[in-house]
This record gives structure tokens, sequence and C-alpha cells, in this order.
């Protein structure tokens, strides 16, 4: 795994890694890997999860978009509970991509004068009346009590398609609910990676044959009439205008889309937060700039593109998740491809922590529990950090 940069790449060795062929059967040890990782959540609450110290931010629905945006930014976050003061309860959560919903509602129905206008006075509670207008599906108002396991939250979130998810007491006195913290994907993953650092060296089976991600068609006929060679994965150029990415972003409910050239290979990655740095910097016009230009917008510290290859190993991927802050990977032809006449650095895939986490849970249909699975006779890890 690697990020996008311009720092010269090590020449791939030719040695074959120690390790690579087990004594014991892989199957079997990742099998048992995944279920003491399982029993681990079982184990644990959310309460666990929590960080030493951290901060919620909470908007109430009567602050207007344009000052709850401000929070956001001013923050650091991308997301916040929304609390209904006339009824004191939580009342959903504030994401970019609603953010990204009124951007196209604005540019489809309205004049660039008026939306600047209108974003003055425009309220939080009013979002779900634009999806309305949008056709788009309305967010769940899920939630989950802190003291449920982890892996209740970790099926919950899968059910629900949710990146985040609010974690909801109630005050003993007032009996109102209490809004404690926010548990993402992010958080639940790392927590994984820190405190099962054993079980993860067992997952050792490369993304592909796990299927983990989503991958591009490997057959002409797969790709329906009118799609980009990509389907069904979403990509732009660096010629691509902003708004068609953030159609993209608002049709799909995604967060970012691949940046190619000509040959398919990666060059960059568009986030729906960069949308957001253009619309901070009071550039609701810009959207019509070309993503090449866009991105000469972006804050010099973007951490770049977290790439890796089909063959990648879970294992690895949770490490990494373990080192830096990693949202997705963007999955590109390797070594392996090009032996086989592919082209080295162009798309083949992209694995989201949606991907990750459903994969290390199993099978959750929805409004269900999982497929019954017999007990690991691994040991679970015996502390829990942050």
């Amino acid at each position: 795994m690697a990020t996008l940069s311009p720092k010269a790449r090590r020449k791939p060795s030719t040695r074959r890694r120690a390790g690579s062929h087990a004594p014991f059967p892989l199957q079997e040890a990742h099998d048992a890997a995944l279920a003491a990782i399982r029993s681990f959540l079982k184990g644990h609450s959310s309460y666990d999860a929590f960080p030493v110290s951290f901060r919620l931010i909470v908007l109430d629905t009567k602050l207007n978009v344009k000052k709850a945006l401000q929070c956001l930014l001013l923050n650091g976050v991308v997301s916040a509970p929304l609390w209904n003061s006339d009824r004191s309860r939580f009342a959903g959560m504030l994401t970019v991509l609603d953010i990204i919903h009124l951007i196209q509602y604005y540019y489809r129905t309205a004049s660039y004068d008026y939306a600047a206008a209108d974003v003055e006075t425009f309220r939080l509670e009013s979002l779900r009346d634009i999806e309305n207008e949008l056709g788009v599906a309305q967010p769940p108002l899920h939630r989950e009590h802190p003291s449920s396991s982890l892996y209740d939250a970790a099926k919950l979130l899968i059910q629900t398609h949710a990146r985040r998810l609010p974690l909801l007491d109630n005050d003993t006195e007032t009996g109102h609910e209490v809004i404690v913290s926010v548990l993402t994907q992010y958080r639940l993953l790392k927590f994984i990676a820190i405190n099962c650092s054993k079980e993860i060296q067992q997952l050792n089976q490369s993304l592909r044959r796990l299927k983990i991600g989503t991958y591009v068609a490997q057959l002409p006929q797969d790709v329906p009439e009118g799609q980009n060679p990509y389907y069904p994965i979403a990509t732009a150029t660096l010629n691509t205008p902003v708004f068609d990415v953030v159609h993209m972003f608002s049709e799909r409910s995604i967060s970012a889309v691949p940046i190619i050239n000509e040959e398919g290979i990666v060059v960059n990655l568009y986030e729906t937060v960069d949308v957001i740095t253009l619309v901070r910097l009071g550039a609701y016009q810009s959207l019509d700039l070309k993503i090449s230009e866009a991105l000469n917008q972006r804050s010099p510290d973007f951490p770049g593109v977290v790439i890796c290859t089909a063959s990648d190993s879970l294992g690895t991927l949770l490490q990494l998740i373990k080192k830096r802050r990693v949202h997705r990977l963007v999955v590109v032809e390797g070594d392996e491809e090009e032996k086989r006449g592919g082209k080295k650095g162009r798309l083949l895939g992209i694995i989201t922590l949606s991907d990750v986490l459903r994969y290390v849970i199993g099978k959750v249909g929805i409004g269900e529990g999982l497929e019954p699975e017999e007990d690991s006779k691994s040991a679970k890890p015996s502390s829990s950090r942050t």
C-alpha cells in the first residue's frame, strides 16, 4: 500500500516474502482470527472504543446552514449530531453529503445570487425537504446505547449503510435523550487494529480473494451501454467540471471519485470535503471549474491518495488503519496485472471502510442477525486500548 506522491518508489524486491507459505492451513487460521475478533467485539461496549479525550459538536436544527458549515470547518470535523430544541430530542446527523444535496438543489433551481442570499437564512431543519425535492433517500434516525456491544453497533452500521452511529443515553431525572458520542467506522476498525494485533497477523489472504471492495467489470459485456469502461466505479478526469462530480456524489451517495488520465492511471481523488472547501471560500459559482483548477484550492496538508493492489492482504490494510487515518483505498493494477498485459497504476477498484467492516463482521441481513457460526477456540485479546 502506498500514497500517491512525487517521491520515488522503491524498486520491488524479487525475493519471496518470509512466511508467505504458512506451515498450517491459511484458511483455518484466517477463519479462527475472524471468529476471535467477533468474539472480542461482543465482549466490549461502545464505551470502550471512546478515546481518552474527545469533543462532541452538537448543532441545533434552528441554526442556519452557513453557520453550521463554519462550525464544522472551524472544529475540523465533517459531521455532527443534530438536536431539536423544541422537542428536546435527537434529530439525526448533519454530514457533508447534506451540504452536497443542498448545493445540487441550488444549482438546479436557483441563480447564484438567490442561493448566496438564501443560504444565509436556510435552516438545518429544512434539509430533509431538499432531499425530498431531489428524490434522494433520507438518512435513518438510527442510534445505539453506549453500553451496547461493539458487535451490535457494527451490525447496525452495516444494516443502515451508515458511516457513523450516534450513541444516545437518557437523562435519569428528565427522561430526555442525551447525545453521548458518535461511533465512526474508522474508530471501530482502529479499535480492532489496536487490540487484535495477533489476530490481524493471521488475516494474510489477499483482498482480491476475499472480494473486499468494488472492482471494475472484467468483461465488456458486463458494462451497461453508455457507462464508462470503469463501471460500476464513478470516475472523472482533470478536465471534468466540479459540478459533474457533485452530481455523482449526490446521486450515488458516495464521498469520493477517482481522477484518472486517458490511460486509466489514477492521478488523484476528488472528495466531498473538497467541494466544502470551495463553499467555505464563498465560491458557489466555482463549481463550473475543472477538477484540475479546483484541486489548486485544496489544503496543502492534504495527506494524499492511499493506493493498494488487489494482492495486498486484509491484515496489511488493518495495520495501515492503525497507523493513520484512512477512509478509503484506491485499488490499482500492480505487478500481477502487468504480467497479464495490464497497466501498472490503472484503476482496478475502490475499498471503503464499509467494505472492510462488512467483511470483518460477516453476513448481516437488513433487520437480521448474523448467520450462525461456530465459536472460536482462539483466546480473545485480554486488554483494550484506544
